[in-house]
């Protein structure tokens, strides 16, 4: 009985690590007591759900896109429109016309969220019928263009965005916990799909689209159906930014947010959830502690101290500049990312032949 169910348990261990590290570093933060740490991980732990979102797509279809946040602004507005009563969109969205049937419309929080990861899983799944029709390159091209787009959009459309002008009014629901339930929720359900034969069929055209087309299987449906799957769980993550931030425009859902989460899945890894959970904790708390250094720098500049003396120029952008460098090197020396398509799970219980490292606690 024991050989028959120690697979199952290897099987099952990845999503148990992960999720488990996630309750770790919330339980760290508890514990310090420290508001603005307690902030930053509450951030990384949206970032964490994106990165698994997008993982979901770019992960098993071998495509890169850059449109991600698109819909992450698509589930943040769509969650006002579902989650503020009629008096709290008079002060957050006042040019929205009352008469308009989502005025009236108040749910809520968790139900907000729902009905903006539907929205958002509309939208994303009839722009997806075309955009899975492209290939390579332009596909990638395309995701990014369609950020750009919805960009300018939000930034004109007044009536549902408030425009370029800055969103307040909004009520902070999302805590710490809600934050690490949903994103651990997401990685249950980014290795479940993974290991579902619809996502087996995906990485086959990932390797080779023809010969995959070949064999039958249908290689349009099933990057379709990935990309609206990521594009639904990336609403998610918008709501709780949201509702968190409380405070935003357009622009924070535009290029230096899609560098970001970008970086995650380059430096952790894409072919991978693991990869994709790793890549988002290091990123999020290596940015703070990098725009924090930045801060500190400038202020020693300002200050005239020794160190300060050191730095000719007002350090703008050291954070994006550290981490570009970080995502050069990793893909010059591990193309993959640092876990490439492994997966972290526990040691087997038999050692394997020939397997003297640590490698063996990390399978494919």
């Amino acid at each position: 009985m024991g050989n028959i169910s120690r697979p199952l348990v290897s099987k099952w261990s990845t999503p148990v690590i992960l999720i488990g590290l996630c309750v770790l570093v919330a339980l760290i933060a508890i514990v310090r007591d420290d508001a603005v740490f307690l902030r930053v991980v509450t951030v990384m732990f949206i970032s964490v759900l994106l990165a698994v979102a997008l993982q979901m797509f770019m992960g098993n279809s071998g495509l890169g896109s850059f449109g991600q946040y698109a819909f992450v602004a698509i589930g943040a507005y769509a969650s006002l429109w579902f989650g503020l009563s009629e008096q709290q969109k008079r002060v957050t969205l006042p040019d929205m016309p009352e008469s308009w049937w989502i005025h009236s419309q108040h749910y809520p929080f968790e139900l907000a969220i729902v009905a903006a990861m539907i929205v958002t899983g509309i939208v994303g799944g009839l722009i997806g019928i075309a955009f899975v029709r492209l290939r390579g390159a332009s596909f990638t091209i395309a995701t990014f263009a369609f950020l750009i787009v919805i960009n300018r959009v939000a930034l004109q459309w007044e009536e549902v965005t408030r425009g370029s002008r800055v969103v307040i009014g909004v009520p902070k629901q999302t805590t710490l916990w809600i934050a690490v339930a949903w994103a651990c929720l997401a990685i249950l359900v980014a290795f479940v799909f993974k290991e579902s034969p619809w996502a087996l069929k995906r990485r086959a055209s990932r390797e080779d689209e023809d010969a995959a087309a070949s064999i039958g299987i249908n290689v349009k449906l099933m990057r379709w159906i990935a990309w609206t799957i990521s594009c639904a769980m990336s609403a998610i993550g918008g709501a709780l930014w949201a509702y968190f931030i409380v405070q935003f425009t357009p622009n924070n859902f535009y290029l230096h947010e899609t560098f970001l989460i970008v970086a995650m899945l380059v430096i952790g890894g894409a072919a991978s959830v693991s990869g994709a959970v790793v890549g988002a904790i290091s990123v999020a708390l290596s940015s703070e502690f990098l725009r924090q250094t930045e801060n500190w720098l400038n202020t020693q500049r300002n200050d005239g101290t020794t160190i300060g003396n050191l730095i000719p120029f007002q350090l703008i952008g050291f954070t994006e500049i550290v981490l570009a460098v970080v995502m050069i090197s990793v893909l010059i020396l591990r193309p993959s990312g640092l876990l490439g398509g492994r997966e972290l799970r526990f040691p087997r219980g038999t050692p394997q032949p020939g397997v003297t490292d640590l490698a063996e606690n990390i399978d494919e």
